[in-house]
C-alpha cells in the first residue's frame, strides 16, 4: 500500500481558490492531507471546494490575510475544524505590474500588505497552535523574481518575494526549538490564469527561456511543497527550493544551443 507524503496531516493553504494555491491544495489532498483553503472571494472558494472535493476532505474559509483579525480567525478556524494544524502554506499573493515612475504609494503598500504582512500575520497566528502540538511546517510560496531574477514592472513584487525569504531564514531559527520548520518554494513560470492573462506572446517567450522546454504546472509546485511539509523533510529548515524547469540557469539565450555530437 502506497502511503501519501502527508497522510494523516492537516494543512491550511492561503490564496487557494485558483492558480498555484489550488494546485498545492489538490496535491496535498492526493498525498493524504485534510486541507482548508482560503481566499478573498467566497464564490471562487465554493467553486474550488467543488473541484477539489474529488481528491479528499477539503474545507474553506474566506479571509483577507492582510488583515490581522482575518488571519487570526482563519488560522484558529483551520485548527478547530480539522483538529490540528500540521502545515501552513502561505501562498496568498498579488502581482500587479507597474513601473517605478508611475507606481503610487498605495500600490506599493497594497502588495506589501498581502505578500509580506499577510505571511507574517498567518505565521504569527499559527505559532501558538504549532507550539502546543509539538511542531509543524510553514511553507512559503516565494518566486524566482526578486530573490534571483528581475523583470520590468515588478520591482514591488520582486521586493516582496525577496522579503519573504529574509523572513523565512530568521523565522526558521527562531521557531526551530519548537519543532516548527520554515521553508519556501520559488516557482518559475507556472501556467495559471494569471500567467495566461499576460498574453500568448509572453507565454511563448517564457517557454523558450526554459531549458526543459515547457511551463510548470501548479501541481509541480504542489509536489515540492508536499515534500517540504512532510516528515521526509524533517531535517530541512530555512531553505528555498527553486522549481523552474532550469529557467535561471542559462547566462544567455545562446547558452541553450544544442551542440551536435
Amino acid at each position: 500500500m502506497v502511503v501519501g507524503l502527508l497522510e494523516g496531516k492537516t494543512a491550511l493553504v492561503t490564496g487557494a481558490s485558483k492558480g498555484i494555491g489550488k494546485g498545492i491544495a489538490k496535491t496535498f489532498l492526493t498525498e493524504g492531507a485534510r486541507v482548508m483553503i482560503a481566499g478573498r472571494g467566497e464564490e471562487q472558494l465554493r467553486d474550488a471546494v467543488r473541484d477539489l472535493s474529488a481528491y479528499g476532505e477539503v474545507f474553506s474559509c474566506p479571509a483577507d490575510v492582510s488583515r490581522a483579525d482575518d488571519a487570526e480567525r482563519l488560522v484558529k478556524d483551520a485548527a478547530s475544524r480539522m483538529g490540528s494544524l500540521d502545515v501552513l502554506c502561505s501562498n496568498a499573493g498579488i502581482f500587479p505590474m507597474s513601473t517605478i515612475a508611475k507606481m503610487s504609494e498605495e500600490e506599493w503598500d497594497q502588495i506589501n500588505a498581502v505578500n509580506v504582512k499577510g505571511l507574517f500575520l498567518c505565521v504569527r497566528a499559527a505559532v501558538p497552535i504549532m507550539k502546543a502540538q509539538g511542531g509543524g511546517a510553514v511553507l512559503i510560496t516565494s518566486s524566482i523574481t526578486g530573490p534571483i531574477t528581475g523583470f520590468t514592472g515588478w520591482s514591488h513584487y520582486g521586493a516582496t518575494k525577496a522579503a519573504q525569504l529574509g523572513f523565512m531564514r530568521s523565522a526558521a531559527i527562531e521557531l526551530a526549538p519548537y519543532g516548527i520548520r520554515v521553508n519556501a518554494v520559488q516557482p518559475g513560470n507556472v501556467l495559471t490564469e494569471g500567467l495566461q492573462g499576460l498574453g500568448e506572446e509572453y507565454l511563448e517567450t517564457m517557454t523558450k527561456s526554459i531549458p526543459l522546454g515547457c511551463l510548470g504546472t501548479p501541481e509541480d509546485i504542489g509536489y515540492a511543497m508536499a515534500f517540504l511539509g512532510s516528515d521526509k523533510a524533517r531535517f530541512i529548515t530555512g531553505q528555498a527550493l527553486v522549481v523552474d524547469g532550469g529557467q535561471i540557469l542559462p547566462e544567455s539565450s545562446d547558452a541553450m544551443g544544442v551542440i551536435e555530437d
